[in-house]
């Protein structure tokens, strides 16, 4: 196996440090040669975050962005891109807490949840949480009594139409019908209105739908100035795709050409972003192993296989639940399984793919052409870093996977030299002392 450096962490996790001639893939490739493991596990490469952050800088250099928890809330994954300089979009008092403790400013958190509890206000408001988002009258009452300082963005609704999930209908108001309105009630109320923002929608597949969503975003900029509030925040939203063969260099155009056109001077007016599964989506991929094997054989000739099913040790109720994979709009198959170069000469049959569950609904993908595996073999997917593990159970008494964290030791030293919040837990102490002052 690899010669990375161990380093303590998590009970569900570990932590790996690779040399300069090391890399994930190999690491990976030990892996698949060696005898499988009981249980799934996450394989988390750290520098594929890392590099997300760069190219975003280079494709969006004025629109900050503000990581989505939500997507995975794993402690290395945040403390990374807190290091990096990331805001972070919070929907909770948990997530609020988890950003809060590592030492992140409360202005680099934006709490993008339109519907909060009233605890939830006066938790924000005690911790200094200004930013938040609102879409309706109801909203801006309760936020006058419990929070009437806070500086609140007006969400409006602008859906892809091309989309793997639609949030419009349960968030966002019309920005030209509600919007004003909604506007005018918040000065009514004596609020600070800052900005307005939008979400296009969790994997949109249309770039353009950016592009319409600014300019509904500059009408409300423009309505703001003639009733005296002087908004200085756009924040876009999420649904960036972030899987291995999905760049976002169409949504750069379309954001960037929406900018110029309508918001060519930014002076006194931020940008940010709301990206999650960019960040995250090909950082990790699951290694599961096959328990089991059927073989559905043709009843007129029992030598012709017409197909193969696998039963795994993670599945639908874990974190391969069936909108993970944005391969295709409404594409059945699901999440499938990658065809490995060991692999790639073999013979292949319609096959399918079980969960470890009883639920005859734990179905992972379904008649896809695979070629054959033995039990005891891996089956490796890509793409999983984006909600998996969150929306991971432990439904029939089948454990979550675990994740093993991969990065290079360049790419750890240079984080811990970034100034900026200090990791103050003993797993940070102890790499600063190995890294800096007994390097290997």
């Amino acid at each position: 196996m690899s010669t990375a450096t161990k380093l303590p962490s998590g009970d569900r996790s570990s932590f790996n440090l690779l040399d300069e001639n090391e890399s994930v893939e190999a690491v990976l490739e030990q892996v698949l040669a060696a005898p499988a493991e009981e249980n799934p596990f996450h394989l988390l490469d750290l520098d594929d975050v890392v590099r997300k952050h760069l190219n975003w800088l280079r494709e969006l250099p004025r629109v900050k962005p503000f990581y989505a928890v939500k997507c995975n809330d794993d402690e290395l994954i945040v403390k990374t891109l807190a290091l990096l300089g990331t805001g972070f979009d919070c929907a909770s008092k948990g997530e609020i807490s988890q950003v809060l403790g590592l030492g992140v400013g409360a202005e680099r958190i934006i709490y993008a949840h339109p519907i909060k509890a009233k605890e939830s206000l006066v938790f924000a408001r005690n911790n200094g949480v200004g930013k938040m988002t609102f879409d309706n009258e109801c909203e801006l009452e309760k936020v006058a009594k419990y929070y009437p300082e806070a500086e609140l963005v007006l969400r409006i609704r602008h859906d892809s139409d091309k989309v793997l999930i639609s949030l419009g209908k349960k968030f966002g108001c019309d920005a030209r019908l509600d919007g004003p309105e909604l506007i005018r009630k918040a000065q009514e109320l004596g609020l600070n209105v800052i900005g307005v923002s939008f979400h296009v929608g969790c994997g949109s597949l249309d770039a353009d739908c950016f592009y319409n969503a600014i300019k509904s975003a500059k009408f409300l900029f423009e309505f703001a100035d003639t009733v005296g509030y002087r908004f200085s925040l756009l924040d876009i939203g999420g649904g960036f795709p972030g899987d291995v063969d999905k760049p976002i260099g169409e949504f750069a155009t379309a954001i960037n050409r929406a900018l110029d056109e309508f918001f060519p001077n930014l002076d006194g007016i931020q940008v940010i972003a709301e990206p999650g599964r960019y960040y995250v989506g090909s950082a990790v991929r699951l290694l599961a192993t096959i328990n089991g094997k059927k073989i559905i054989r043709d009843p007129a000739d029992s030598s012709r296989i017409l197909q193969v099913m696998y039963y795994i040790n993670d599945g639908v109720f874990g974190t391969l639940f069936d909108w993970v994979s944005l391969r295709a709009i409404n594409d059945l198959s699901r999440a499938i399984p990658i065809i490995t170069k060991q692999k790639r000469d073999k013979i292949q049959f319609k096959t399918t793919v079980w969960g470890p569950t009883c639920d005859s609904t734990d179905i992972v993908c379904e008649d896809v052409d695979f070629p054959e595996h033995d039990i005891g073999e891996y089956l490796l997917f890509e793409n999983i870093g984006a909600y998996g593990i969150t929306f991971a159970t432990n439904f029939n008494g089948f454990p979550k996977p675990t994740i093993q964290i991969y990065v290079k030791k360049q790419t750890w030293n240079a984080l811990a030299a970034l100034d900026g919040i200090k990791w103050q837990d003993k797993t940070f102490n102890f790499l600063q002392s190995k890294l800096q002052n007994k390097p290997e």
